[in-house]
């Protein structure tokens, strides 16, 4: 039978420390433990969370985790590694969000300040789009595609219709090179100009792309790649 956290004695269950001392007193273990409820026959939840946090790399590497990754790790299947990853982007929604959520944009600068921390080091390339209003305040933020960036994987319908979900009145799109050079590829260039174009067809601008690299970006805006 599993090992559960019940049976550790009840000041040291993860849960009553988190009810009886606060969330910030609990280790990166304890945490993990109670994302994972159970062990396996030969481990603890906790000592399961401590042989996780080793393979993975430690916790800073979770926010790199793809659920190949978590659910080949020993002792975690598919609920686990769930559960895991929706805790993870779920703590990225609460505190990244809102801080941006209704934010005026007048550069492109600004924009690459602010993603330049969620998208720079990352393993995999990550293609989103911000939506914004007629004062270009930010109304709406969607990941839509993460691996390697192909109009045939991130379809111009996708981007537009997020757009009108939300009544968007301009975009702009982003995603990060894991290289960390910021130079458009020729399917980057293609690419856009194709959503530029869809865009004017349809009344909503697509008013910049931005590359996200290590220390810096491009802006096809900047580069003057898309004229408004």
């Amino acid at each position: 039978m599993n090992l559960t956290l019940k049976e550790l004695p009840k000041e040291e269950r993860p849960r009553e420390r988190l009810i009886y001392h606060g969330k910030e007193q609990l280790s990166n273990e304890e945490l993990l433990a109670i994302l994972l409820k159970t062990g396996t026959k030969q481990a603890s939840a906790k000592i399961l969370a401590s042989h996780i946090l080793k393979e993975v790399g430690g916790i800073h590497a979770f926010q790199d985790c793809t659920y190949q990754t978590l659910s080949q790790a020993k002792g975690v299947g598919d609920a686990k590694a769930c559960t895991i990853l929706a805790a993870i982007e779920f703590g990225k929604r609460v505190y990244q969000k809102e801080e941006l959520l209704y934010q005026k944009f007048e550069d492109a600068y600004q924009i690459a300040s602010y993603y330049q921390g969620r998208l720079s080091g990352l393993k995999q390339e990550y293609f989103l789009c911000i939506y914004l209003d007629v004062t270009k305040k930010l109304i709406h933020e969607k990941v839509l595609f993460i691996g390697t960036l192909n109009r045939s994987l991130v379809h111009p319908r996708e981007i537009f219709k997020e757009a009108y979900q939300v009544s968007a009145s301009s975009i702009v799109c982003i995603h990060n090179h894991p290289s960390g050079e910021v130079l458009p590829s020729k399917q980057d260039i293609v690419f856009t100009q194709q959503l530029v174009k869809v865009g004017h067809l349809l009344g909503i601008e697509v008013i910049d792309h931005i590359i996200i690299g290590e220390d810096k970006y491009y802006s096809f805006f900047e580069n003057q790649r898309i004229a408004l």
